[in-house]
């Protein structure tokens, strides 16, 4: 028996670490999905093309240098008649060209074009980290959805299997109560159709957490083990202060500091197009190297020429068929419309803020009321059990108390759930659910 004690607490200690190897905790699902959602992992590229971008190799502030090089050759039948009269004749006379070079290009001015460019792929950069940002809020909060549907599936099957194991000891007491005469078998058969039911529901709610474990996996980005455990035990943030978190809306949610980006790139814009008003000054330089080898034709018979050469050069639209004033006056048109589209915005936050508020507010209370309807279930069923066992109440009565208790625990599962989502919501439109630890 002592053996018998150390390898079955042996068991358990090995069984109680697979148990907790298998437990995913909601704060290691935002680190897998962070690291592998595609999603993301799109947003994160699409933040260092934009990082790139706004280096000052693409900023147009760097000179271009080329290199030339060429050779020719030349196989001419000639004819030359000099000034003395004498006439020379050549067939198949022979000439050779080369040269190579090494230029250089450089814009010292172009109205501040290249200024206001630069500077818009800076706030571009900016721009796109805002938008790598929302895209994890939205992963985040699609990942808090699945997961508590997770949970929330998790419960209930939980509930439904107690519920069957109620059943099958009622039908296992009803059997021995007709073997003994103490019962009929109207009460067997009845037992027996409930355990039917049960058995079906608990079937298709287990594969409906097959299937959400499934969806969390394309939300996480990962293949987790499909009998993987999730947490069930919810806390909230009853401290958060109203007042506070619509200040923090105003100042941090991703909506609005994406336009009021917006609206400095457009603002860049305007003023890169009206460099087009201005000259644009250049300098040119380049060394060059040429070797001729001439035919006997020629007064020199080899020429050889090593140089460098500079220049400034200056071009001035004066008149450009109108183009820029024209985009001049739409990238102002553009300024104005996401001057306009940031108040609705606000109007639109502000909306939401109060209904998501106002949603969460209620769901907590109704989240405490089913708390407490599932003590006075639970009372009630177990009242009606004891009564039942002492053939004071019918199997039906009995049945109808035990889906009560069932119906109070599905309805305290999914109130549970639907006032962290509305929490969570309400965290994400304040620009707090990245910065709220889980």
């Amino acid at each position: 028996m002592h053996i018998k004690y150390k390898l079955f607490m042996l068991m358990s200690f090995v069984m109680a670490s697979v148990f907790a190897q298998q437990k995913l905790p909601v704060s290691e699902a935002i680190e897998i999905a962070l690291e592998n959602n595609y999603g993301i992992k799109i947003a994160g590229n699409n933040t260092e093309i934009a990082e790139n971008n706004k280096s000052i190799l693409n900023s147009g502030y760097l000179p271009t240098v080329t290199g030339n090089a060429g050779a020719n050759y030349n196989l001419d039948n000639t004819e030359a008649e000099f000034s003395d009269g004498r006439v020379t004749t050549l067939n198949g006379a022979e000439s050779s060209g080369y040269n190579a070079s090494v230029n250089l290009n450089y814009t010292i001015f172009d109205g501040l074009g290249r200024h206001y460019n630069y500077k818009q792929l800076k706030e571009q950069y900016q721009l796109t980290e805002l938008e790598a940002r929302e895209t994890i809020e939205n992963t985040i909060a699609q990942l808090f959805t699945v997961y508590y549907n997770v949970s929330q599936v998790s419960e209930n099957v939980r509930a439904l299997q107690q519920t069957l194991d109620i059943s099958n000891d009622r039908i296992v007491r009803a059997q021995y109560q007709f073997d003994y005469g103490q019962g009929t078998m109207l009460d067997v058969l009845n037992a027996q159709v409930d355990i039917n039911n049960d058995s079906i529901n608990l079937m298709n709610s287990e594969q409906n957490l097959l299937n959400t474990k499934r969806d969390l996996n394309v939300v996480l980005g990962t293949e987790l083990p499909i009998d993987i455990e999730v947490d069930t035990i919810v806390t909230f943030l009853l401290d958060i202060d109203k007042a506070d978190l619509y200040n923090k809306m105003r100042a941090n949610n991703v909506s609005i500091l994406q336009i009021d980006k917006n609206i400095t790139i457009n603002e860049f814009t305007i003023k890169a197009n009206r460099s087009g008003y201005l000259p644009t000054v250049g300098l040119v330089g380049s060394y060059g190297w040429n070797k001729n080898n001439n035919n006997a034709a020629a007064f020199v018979a080899q020429s050889t020429n090593t140089g460098l050469a500079a220049g400034l050069n200056l071009s001035w639209d004066l008149f450009d068929g109108g183009s820029t004033i024209t985009n001049v006056r739409n990238a102002k048109l553009n300024l104005e419309n996401q001057e306009l589209q940031k108040e609705s915005i606000f109007i639109s936050l502000d909306r939401d803020f109060e209904n998501a508020w106002g949603d969460y507010q209620n769901k907590l209370k109704i989240y405490n009321i089913q708390e407490n309807n599932i003590i006075t279930s639970q009372n009630n069923f177990d009242r009606t059990k004891e009564k039942f066992k002492l053939g004071q109440i019918t199997s039906i009565e009995f049945r109808q108390a035990q889906l009560n208790l069932l119906t109070a625990e599905f309805s305290r599962n999914n109130a549970k759930y639907e006032a962290k989502l509305a929490e969570l919501y309400l965290l994400q439109l304040s620009g707090e659910l990245l910065n709220v630890k889980f």
